[in-house]
C-alpha cells in the first residue's frame, strides 16, 4: 500500500512540472491578419492591417449569400515600419495573429524608397511566411483593404488572395510571391516587375449603384532594388506572349470590311536569343509559339486567321518593347537573358549604366500561330 501511495505522489509531482495551457488562447479570441498595407506619408510609415474572424469567412448552410459582412482595418503610424506595426497592436482588443497573412500591398511612396527595408522588417517576424503575395498600388490603401468581393463576400474571395490568373481574360500581369520578388531584386540584369492592383468602379452595378472590383492595372518596374517606372496593362499588352502561365487571353484580329475576329490563346511560349554585333552591341531575336481557339471568325479561312494573328502578336510585342524603352523598363527581361548567356558581354555593356537597350536592340520577331479548335461550333475548316 505504501508503494502504491508513493507512486501516486511521484506521478502528481511529475505532472506539476509539465507546462500548462494557462497561457493558451482560444482561436475565436484572436484577430487574424490577412492583408497588410504599407505606405510612407509626411515622413512617417503608415500601416493598414486587415483582420478577419470566423464570422467574416465561415461558410455554412445557414450563410446568407449577399449579406454584408464588415471588414475591420487597423491603422498605425511610426518613424519606422516596426513602430507603425506596434502602434496598431497597442489598440487591438484581441491579439493579432500573423500566421495567416496572405498579401502585402505597398503604396507608391514606400515603393520609391525601395522594397528591401520593408521586406527585411516583415521577415524578422517569426509568424510571417515567405510565400506572401506582394502588390503595389496607386490607390488609397484604405480603399484597397476594405474592398469586398462580388455578392458582398469576404475579401478572401477576391483576386488579391490568389497568385493564379483570374478566370477573366484581361490580366496580362500575374501576381508573384514575395520570396520570388526579393530573389529577382538581387539578380544582376533583372528588370523585374511588381504587379499593380487597383479598384475598377466602372464595370459592375449592384442594382443601380456602382460597385468596385479589384483588377490588375499595370506593373511597377525595378532595377537593383530601386523603382524605375510604372507601365499600365494597356502598355504591357505584348507581355502576355512572354508569360507561359497565362491560362487564356483573347486577341482581336482585324479582318476585311472593318470586321474583327477573336482568337483565344493559352500558355504561349517565347524564346529570346541574344546576338552580339562586331561592335559589341547586343540584339535580341524573339520567337513566339501560340495555340488558339476561334471565338469569332466571320467565315474567315483558318490559314488567313493564323497569318493575321501572327501579325497582330508581333505588333503588340514591338509596341510593348517601345513602351518599356520610353520609360527605361525591360518588360521581356532581355538584359537578364544576355547576363545568363554571356555575362562578360553583359558587364561590358553595363559599365556606363545599367540600362543599355535601344530601338535597335530588338531584332526579328518570329511568331508561329496554330489554331487547334473552332470551339463548340464545328464550322467547316477552309
Amino acid at each position: 500500500m505504501r508503494i502504491f501511495i508513493g507512486k501516486i505522489i511521484v506521478f502528481l509531482l511529475a505532472a506539476s512540472l509539465l507546462p500548462s495551457c494557462a497561457n493558451s488562447r482560444d482561436i475565436q479570441n484572436l484577430a487574424y491578419v490577412t492583408v497588410l498595407g504599407i505606405d510612407y506619408v509626411d515622413g512617417e510609415f503608415r500601416t493598414y492591417v486587415q483582420v478577419l474572424n470566423f464570422s467574416n469567412i465561415a461558410r455554412s448552410e445557414s450563410t446568407q449569400l449577399g449579406k454584408k459582412v464588415p471588414v475591420w482595418v487597423g491603422m498605425g503610424r511610426g518613424d519606422t515600419l516596426a513602430l507603425a506595426l506596434a502602434d496598431t497592436n497597442a489598440t487591438s482588443q484581441f491579439p493579432l495573429f500573423w500566421g495567416h497573412l496572405k498579401t502585402v500591398v505597398l503604396g507608391e511612396n514606400v515603393l520609391k524608397r525601395g522594397g528591401k527595408e520593408t521586406y527585411g522588417t516583415l521577415n524578422r517576424h517569426y509568424e510571417v511566411r515567405y510565400n506572401v503575395l506582394v502588390f503595389g498600388t496607386k490607390d488609397k490603401l484604405e480603399d484597397i483593404l476594405t474592398q469586398k468581393s462580388i455578392f458582398n463576400l469576404s475579401p478572401l474571395d477576391s483576386i488579391i488572395y490568389t497568385s493564379v490568373q483570374n478566370r477573366s481574360q484581361s490580366p496580362y500581369v500575374l501576381a508573384s510571391y514575395g520570396n520570388r520578388l526579393i530573389a529577382n531584386m538581387n539578380e544582376p540584369g533583372n528588370s523585374f516587375y511588381m504587379p499593380s492592383i487597383s479598384i475598377n468602379r466602372n464595370t459592375w452595378l449592384e442594382d443601380k449603384s456602382p460597385r468596385g472590383m479589384f483588377e490588375m492595372d499595370g506593373a511597377f518596374f525595378f532595377d537593383k532594388g530601386q523603382l524605375v517606372n510604372w507601365l499600365s496593362v494597356e502598355e504591357l499588352k505584348g507581355l502576355r506572349w512572354a508569360t507561359k502561365d497565362i491560362n487564356k487571353t483573347l486577341l482581336q484580329i482585324p479582318l476585311e470590311d472593318d470586321q474583327k475576329g477573336a482568337v483565344q490563346f493559352a500558355h504561349p511560349h517565347m524564346r529570346v536569343t541574344p546576338k552580339l554585333s562586331s561592335g559589341g552591341d547586343a540584339k535580341f531575336d524573339l520567337k513566339v509559339t501560340a495555340k488558339g481557339t476561334i471565338r469569332e471568325a466571320f467565315n474567315t479561312p483558318i490559314h488567313e486567321l493564323e497569318k493575321k494573328a501572327q501579325e497582330a502578336i508581333e505588333a503588340e510585342i514591338r509596341q510593348t518593347f517601345r513602351n518599356g524603352l520610353a520609360k527605361h523598363c525591360d518588360p521581356f527581361k532581355l538584359e537578364e537573358t544576355l547576363y545568363r548567356r554571356n555575362p562578360a558581354a553583359f558587364h561590358k555593356l553595363t559599365q556606363g549604366g545599367s540600362f543599355f537597350l535601344t530601338e535597335q536592340s530588338l531584332g526579328s520577331v518570329q511568331v508561329k500561330v496554330k489554331i487547334i479548335s473552332t470551339g463548340k461550333y464545328k464550322e467547316i475548316v477552309k
